[in-house]
């Protein structure tokens, strides 16, 4: 009767069991609730045995539904397997890729990503900008082949590759009291506002970290979940704000608002490509990572060079 189940429904009840939630889990595969609601049905049938009880509003696995799920899991990440030992038969002119990144991490990941695709145009990518939980949560269930980050986790037992630097500074609107003063001490800035990001953000522990190294406490007139949220509220002069240089790459020019000579600053970060230790990387996944490597010494030189 397991020859009824198809791959497919293996797929999607994967998702569901992440998930927990019919609702959730549809959106995710582009289906409606009903449609998934009756491919579960059709496993559990096949199989004799519910997959899934409610209790409330929360959707639990049964025992049966976590062996299938664990079973989904290895016939899927064997398929996988597979596929990346014919795509390294085939050299690097067809495979996959998959990436999540976290989303300071888009200011810069598809440009290198970009390049990469030029050179090998047979290699189809898959791409998830999400925040850091969302990003850990991938990376625990090994979800995809690289994961950029900021911050290692020290919880996972993972090989994190540094490629490249990633300097936070201060900005400020545009006219702003402090702008055009050189060499800033940090305690000139212990009455300004600060727009800060999310709770658990790289950016915000990093900041949070330097100030109580020098023992003052910032003053947060707001929490923003986003990079381009927190600098439409410096532009708009609610505070200043600590961001990676990285975000601002696209619109500096905008006018709207002005990186602060700040000692201390720019805060140098590093840029981290993740993975499962007990992962085995393709070939396409390698030469993706030496990518990103041989950018990041690319750059840094350049910088270098420019000062």
């Amino acid at each position: 009767m397991y020859r009824r189940l198809t791959l497919h429904q293996l797929a999607i009840f994967t998702v569901l069991a992440r998930h927990q939630n019919m609702t959730r889990a549809a959106a995710e595969l582009h289906m409606t609730t009903p449609a998934l609601s009756i491919q579960i049905k059709q496993m559990s049938e096949a199989i004799g045995v519910p997959l899934h009880e409610q209790v409330g509003k929360q959707l639990y696995l049964t025992d049966a539904g976590l062996r299938v799920e664990q079973a989904a899991r290895d016939v899927l990440a064997r398929l996988e397997g597979l596929s990346t030992e014919l795509a390294e038969l085939q050299g690097l002119e067809r495979g996959t890729l998959k990436l999540s990144i976290i989303t300071t991490a888009k200011y810069f990941v598809p440009r290198l990503l970009g390049e990469f695709c030029q050179r090998h145009s047979g290699i189809e990518v898959a791409l998830e900008v999400i925040n850091r939980d969302q990003c850990l949560t991938r990376l625990t269930q090994n979800m995809d082949d690289l994961y950029i980050m900021g911050r290692v986790p020290a919880s996972l037992d993972v090989k994190a590759v540094p490629f490249m630097q990633n300097p936070l500074v201060v900005i400020a609107p545009t006219g702003h009291p402090l702008e055009g003063i050189k060499r800033l001490s940090a305690k000139r800035l212990s009455d300004e506002q600060f727009i800060m990001r999310e709770q658990g953000s790289g950016t915000r522990l990093a900041a949070e970290r330097f100030f109580e190294e020098r023992k003052m406490e910032l003053k947060t007139r707001m929490t923003l979940g986003s990079n381009e949220a927190v600098k439409q509220a410096v532009a708009g002069g609610l505070g200043i704000a600590i961001v990676s240089q990285h975000t601002l790459s696209l619109d500096a020019a905008s006018g709207a608002y002005t990186v602060l000579d700040v000692k201390g600053f720019p805060l140098l970060r590093q840029w981290y490509a993740v993975y499962l230790k007990r992962k085995r990387l393709s070939a396409v996944t390698e030469a993706f990572l030496q990518h990103l490597i041989d950018e990041g010494e690319s750059q840094t030189n350049r910088e270098t060079n420019a000062v």
